[in-house]
């Protein structure tokens, strides 16, 4: 064989092996030992950590946080806590139809929205309260939206905790697991394309993680480079499945890696962190105009919701050790005291300015109208059409004849 011939033949091999190669996204090389990556022999990922359990700051990497902002943070965090107890309690005596508390997962919640911009648009969940109060949503809007009143933002239309605040960047919440997550991308995607300097958030839980939703918006996100942050609450529940029982790898953080993205795990308790690590992911986001995800590791103290009954799958130990041991308005509790920012007489004083405050809240809206049965027909198309204007005419019919029965004065 000549020479020439030898050279052909070698360069034909080549691109034959070549084009074989997998198109991973990735440089590789080849390997004559047949080797399997195994889970059970990498470490795990860490968790970042700056306030420990009793109030001690344990890192010099901690955010530059003003003693008033720590104040704020800490009076918005005690007074979501309040007002669950108050809304839990209310449902129990038929005064609300449904809720779900935040109990436990404050500091992952509130902890987040402050180190993000009013420009960074949200996507929650609804378990994500916080992030609303925290930009604005008053809790006379809360109670209002609960109580399904003619004020109620979304006209009654909602169930209890389906917030939504338009003015404040934060997209109506869906029943529906997951959904809010490819939303969230194609938000993300819509805003890079404009050139608008923000990040969009998605938050859901770590038993949502398990939704098809999750999978295809992280890989939508990476491939496209979309601005995203993905806050997972791990706090230990899907409603009654454990983590243990969810899936069998190192958590929600580990699966960025597949999909080609940064991200961190976080001790979601822990305020100072949660904000270090929120605020970090966003500017990392933004100035490589890529996804972030962050796996907040936190605990659901409260049940899954009023329809719920946790003690039926753990056990009230469990519950109490994360109530008075991790709890993170405590911890975050010791460090102000520790500082001088806050001590007892404070503390007393504030509970009884947050339960006056939920309660005329609350008061107001119970004793308010519902919204007027006509809205029914309203939002459906951009004018009424035949059909509409017929159903609501036959409505109005059906309520001049028969309207004693409806306690019409309740209504708007």
């Amino acid at each position: 064989m000549s020479f020439r011939l030898a050279q052909k033949l070698k360069r034909s091999c080549t691109r034959l092996v070549s084009s074989a190669l997998p198109r991973t996204g990735s440089k590789t090389n080849f390997t004559h030992d047949l080797q399997y990556l195994n889970p059970h022999e990498m470490p795990t990922i860490p968790t970042f950590r700056v306030l420990d359990n009793h109030g001690n700051i344990k890192t010099s990497d901690a955010p530059k946080l003003t003693d008033e902002e720590l104040v704020e943070i800490y009076k918005k965090m005690s007074l979501l806590s309040k007002m669950d107890k108050i809304l839990l309690q209310s449902q129990r005596q038929g005064r609300v139809s449904f809720y779900m508390t935040c109990s436990g997962e404050e500091a992952a919640v509130i902890g987040s929205a402050a180190a993000l911009q009013d420009v960074d648009t949200v996507f929650t969940q609804y378990r994500e309260v916080g992030v609303f109060m925290w930009r604005g949503f008053t809790l006379q809007d809360i109670m209002h939206q609960c109580f399904s009143t003619h004020k109620d933002n979304t006209k009654g239309r909602q169930m209890p905790i389906h917030y939504s605040a338009k003015h404040l960047n934060i997209q109506c919440v869906s029943s529906t697991l997951a959904t809010q997550v490819p939303n969230a991308v194609g938000y993300a995607y819509s805003n890079k394309i404009k050139g608008i300097n923000a990040v969009t958030v998605a938050f859901f839980g770590e038993g949502a993680a398990s939704e098809g939703d999750v999978h295809a918006a992280m890989n939508m996100a990476a491939v496209l480079r979309c601005p995203t942050l993905f806050i997972c609450r791990n706090n230990g529940y899907a409603i009654s499945t454990s983590t243990e029982d969810q899936y069998a790898g190192d958590g929600i953080a580990v699966r960025a890696i597949g999909y080609g993205m940064r991200s961190l795990r976080v001790d979601g308790n822990d305020l100072f962190a949660v904000h270090r690590a929120v605020s970090d992911a966003r500017k990392v986001a933004i100035e490589n105009s890529c996804p972030v995800l962050i796996e907040l590791m936190t605990y659901r103290v409260g049940h899954h919701s009023t329809s719920d009954d946790s003690t039926a799958y753990r056990s009230i130990d469990e519950v109490n050790y994360w109530n008075k041991e991790d709890s993170p308005v405590g911890r975050l509790g010791l460090y102000l005291i520790k500082r001088k920012l806050w001590d007892t007489e404070k503390e007393q004083s504030y509970a009884k300015e947050c339960r006056k405050e939920i309660m005329g809240a609350f008061n107001l809206a119970e004793s308010s109208l519902k919204p007027s049965p006509y809205l029914v027909f309203d939002d459906v198309y951009d004018t009424h059409s035949t059909q509409i204007a017929e159903q609501k005419e036959a409505l109005k019919e059906h309520l001049d004849k028969y309207g004693e029965h409806y306690n019409l004065g309740n209504y708007e």
